[in-house]
């Protein structure tokens, strides 16, 4: 089924037909329901356990599991979470989990909660041992090591026993809030994002003098990589408060002994990479390239080794006070796959992403590897990225869109990746910014 978000929030509960193969309907549909959440990104932590559950188990005790589900306006209900099964046991403790406030109570500490209590059979015909409802307002009434405690009823044997107490008591002994901070409240905090640029000088490219080389300088119309330079720059350069750009170059001889390097200062000043502005890395680009040699190959591993140590220096200091852009602007496949992500697996430990743009028309379906998007991108030796830090962009997906729109793909990751690195280890923004509406886009 598909639907745009308009029909489903104009009508709070859109209801279609599951489409087979060729657009015939099934006997099946589908309803979505659409419910405004207030703009909080709090997380909750719980944990419960209960005492004396009834036993109904013939040779052995229950086996508990709790489910907790949110009512919603309709009167229906989601499930927010089960717990784990706890074996043979009337008096389980669950381990403690993790739930965003949203998915618990769609932001709204009074909305009702039930919550059953269940012994597991294998055979998947559970059996129903009591339940209760809470609002989450009363679970946090188990903050500052307090706890909350509910009787768990059957409603069947309430209504047919008269000393009929309860089916056992369930106990909550935690519930701790843990704080989610936006892109906006690093940025606001004073988290400068420090962009470095890679450019791709490899001989695939064509030569520079050539009107059909990716590199050509065509007096009025810039190329493919300064338009994704300038497109992408020109957003970054506003979080960074120096505006001095690392520019760096791969894949060329470089002058005076004319040997290949993978990571050259494209100003040839190693001591100083920096250019001034988007504007100072064009003219560098532009001033360098006929002093190259376009050679080979395409290894992008030392430029991302070289951005990864300047991350890691950032990370001595345990706070959100920069957070590192790679922006690798490249004509085609890479040579150095296995180094490259070996590399990436090590950044996504480290305040920084990785953003690759493909120029021209190669086959780039190995760069869509190193993008997780469609699966989990590992290093050759099997240990997955601790989080998903690279973005790929083909240029000629863009080629006749506004700069804006190419800008806003490639950096719409962005954001959540900065909040990611910095709530992963539990780093708060330097100095809060409550009284700022928190936004989510970074956008032209």
């Amino acid at each position: 089924m598909e639907c745009t978000l308009g029909q489903i929030v104009s009508q709070r509960k859109l209801s279609k037909s599951l489409l087979k193969h060729g657009n015939t309907a099934g006997k099946s549909s589908i309803t979505v329901i659409a419910e405004e959440l207030s703009g909080n990104d709090d997380y909750v932590e719980l944990a419960f356990n209960a005492r004396k559950l009834d036993d109904k188990d013939f040779f052995s005790k229950s086996d508990p599991f709790l489910e907790i589900f949110r009512m919603n306006d309709d009167a229906t209900q989601q499930l927010v979470h089960r717990t784990e099964v706890v074996m043979n046991n009337l008096s389980p403790a669950w381990k403690s989990f993790k739930v965003s406030v949203n998915s618990l109570c769609s932001g709204d500490p009074d909305r009702r909660l039930k919550c059953i209590v269940w012994d597991w059979d294998s055979n998947g015909k559970h059996d129903f041992i009591g339940e209760f409802t809470s609002t989450f307002k009363e679970m946090r009434g188990a903050m500052e090591g307090k706890q909350v405690q509910w009787e768990c009823i059957n409603p069947k044997y309430k209504a047919k026993k008269k000393n009929y107490k309860n089916s056992g008591t369930v106990i909550l002994n935690l519930c701790k809030i843990h704080k989610m901070h936006s892109f906006l409240d690093y940025i606001m905090g004073g988290c400068q994002i420090q962009f470095t640029v890679a450019i791709d000088f490899t001989a695939s490219n064509g030569d520079p003098r050539n009107s059909c080389s990716l590199h050509y300088i065509h007096p009025y119309q810039p190329n493919e990589y300064l338009k994704a330079l300038v497109a992408v720059g020109e957003i970054c350069q506003d979080y960074d408060s120096d505006k001095m750009f690392p520019a760096f170059g791969f894949g060329a001889r470089i002058p005076p002994e004319y040997t290949v390097s993978h990571d050259f200062a494209i100003n040839f000043n190693e001591d100083n990479p920096e250019c001034a502005g988007i504007q100072g890395v064009v003219e560098a680009y532009q001033s360098c390239l006929p002093k190259l040699q376009l050679y080979g190959p395409t290894n992008i591993a030392p430029i991302i080794q070289k951005v990864a140590k300047s991350a890691s220096e950032e990370t001595n200091t345990k706070e959100a006070s920069q957070y590192f852009i790679l922006l690798i602007l490249t004509d085609g496949v890479i040579t150095d796959m296995a180094d490259t992500r070996e590399a990436i697996v090590h950044a996504s430990h480290l305040p920084m992403s990785v953003i690759i743009v493909g120029v021209g028309n190669a086959d780039f379906s190995d760069m869509q590897m190193l993008d997780g998007d469609d699966g989990i991108l590992r290093s050759p030796k099997g240990e997955p990225v601790l989080r998903d830090i690279v973005q790929f962009v083909p240029f000629r997906n863009f080629k006749h869109a506004s700069p804006a729109a190419l800008a806003k793909s490639v950096l719409a990751e962005v954001p959540n990746q900065v909040v990611d690195y910095y709530n992963g280890k539990g780093i708060k923004p330097k100095c809060s910014s409550e009284m700022y509406d928190s936004s989510r886009t970074l956008a032209p």
